[in-house]
C-alpha cells in the first residue's frame, strides 16, 4: 500500500512514539522510512541580536537534532526497515515536512499530535494541524 513514510521527529515522547510506530507500520508493509526533524531558524533578533547566543543555540539545536535522528535510524535498524535522516532548518516546520515529503517521494507522513487546546490551538494551531490542512499526501496521527 504505501511505499514510503516520512516521520516528523521533534524529540518529545509523543513524537518518538510516532517514530517507532511509523518503524513497526513500515515493517509491516515493506515500506522505507524517512526520518525528518527540523531545527527551527531564528530571526537573528530573536536572542538580542547577540551572534554569541545565536551561535550557541545553533550548536545545540543541531547537537539535539543529530541525536533525534540517531535514535531513529537505530530503531529502523533494529528492525529491519531502510531508513534515510534529513535534518533541515526553516522557520516554518509544516513547510519543511511538506516539501521534504514531497521532494522525497513519501506517499504517506505520519505525525504525533500534540493537541494545544483552547485558545491556544485557536491561535497558533500546530504543526500537526497545519500539515493535515496544507498537504496532498495523507497523514497519519498518533496520538
Amino acid at each position: 500500500m504505501y511505499q514510503h513514510i516520512l516521520v516528523p521527529t521533534d524529540g518529545t515522547a509523543l513524537s518518538t512514539s510516532a517514530v517507532t510506530n511509523a518503524v513497526s507500520l513500515a515493517k509491516t508493509m515493506g515500506a522505507k522510512v524517512t526520518v525528518l526533524t527540523v531545527v527551527h531558524r531564528l530571526p537573528e533578533m530573536a536572542l538580542g541580536g547577540s551572534y554569541t547566543y545565536m551561535d550557541e543555540y545553533r550548536r545545540h539545536a543541531q547537537a539535539d537534532a543529530e541525536r533525534r535522528l540517531s535514535d531513529a535510524e537505530q530503531k529502523a535498524k533494529r528492525e529491519g526497515v531502510s531508513c534515510d535522516a534529513v535534518k533541515v532548518e526553516d522557520r516554518q516546520p509544516f513547510e519543511a515536512i511538506i516539501e521534504t515529503a514531497e521532494a522525497r517521494g513519501c506517499d504517506l507522513i505520519v505525525m504525533a499530535s500534540h493537541g494545544p487546546r483552547g485558545i491556544t490551538a485557536l491561535l497558533i494551531g500546530s504543526e500537526t494541524m497545519k500539515v493535515l490542512t496544507h498537504s496532498k499526501i495523507p497523514v497519519l496521527v498518533y496520538r
